[in-house]
C-alpha cells in the first residue's frame, strides 16, 4: 500500500511538474515510466520488485517494445549521440558516478528532468542541473528513431495497454 501511495503521489508531482501541455504527459513512455516510479533500489533488480539503473531503463523500453542490455555501459554504447540542449523525452542520459567511465542511467523526461534509479532513494525523477548530476554527465543517446518517438512519447488514446 505505501509503494502504491508513494507511486501516486510521484506520478502527481511529475504531471504538476511537467505540466498538462507536456507531449509526454499522456503517453506510452509517461506510463511507462510511471509504473517504475517509488520502486526501491535493488542491484542487478529488473523488476518493480527492485530496479538497479539499467534494469529500469530496461523495464521502461521492454514497454516499448524496445530491447535494452542490462549493463549502462552497454546502453552507452547503442543508439546516436545527442547533444544536452537537444535532448528529447525517451533519450538516454549517462553519468560517470564511480569514476571509471559510464556507471549510471537515466530516461530523460523532458524539462530538464530525468526518471532514474537512484541507489539511495529508488526509482524518482531528478534535475539534469543538479551540481551531482551536472558533475558527472557523460552525455546522451537517442535510441528511439523518429516515428517509434511519435509512436510512444507524445499523447496516446491508447497508452493505458502499457502494463
Amino acid at each position: 500500500m505505501r509503494k502504491k501511495l508513494t507511486a501516486v503521489a510521484v506520478g502527481c508531482a511529475l504531471l504538476f511538474t511537467l505540466g498538462t501541455g507536456s507531449a509526454f504527459a499522456d503517453s506510452k513512455l509517461d506510463s511507462a515510466i510511471d509504473k517504475g516510479l517509488g520502486t526501491k533500489y535493488v542491484s542487478g533488480g529488473t523488476t518493480t520488485s527492485g530496479f538497479d539503473c539499467s534494469g529500469f531503463t530496461m523495464f521502461v523500453f521492454s514497454k516499448l517494445d524496445i530491447e535494452l542490455p542490462h549493463q549502462s555501459g552497454s546502453q552507452y554504447k547503442m543508439g546516436t549521440a545527442v547533444e544536452k540542449d537537444e535532448l528529447k523525452a525517451g533519450d538516454l542520459v549517462f553519468f560517470n558516478t564511480s569514476g571509471k567511465g559510464v556507471s549510471h542511467v537515466g530516461v530523460f523526461v523532458g524539462d530538464g528532468k530525468f526518471a532514474h534509479a537512484s541507489s539511495s532513494k529508488g526509482v524518482v525523477i531528478s534535475k539534469l542541473s543538479d551540481d551531482y548530476y551536472v558533475k558527472r554527465y557523460v552525455g546522451a543517446k537517442r535510441i528511439l528513431s523518429t516515428d517509434k518517438f511519435e509512436e510512444v512519447a507524445t499523447d496516446s488514446p491508447d497508452h493505458d495497454d502499457v502494463e
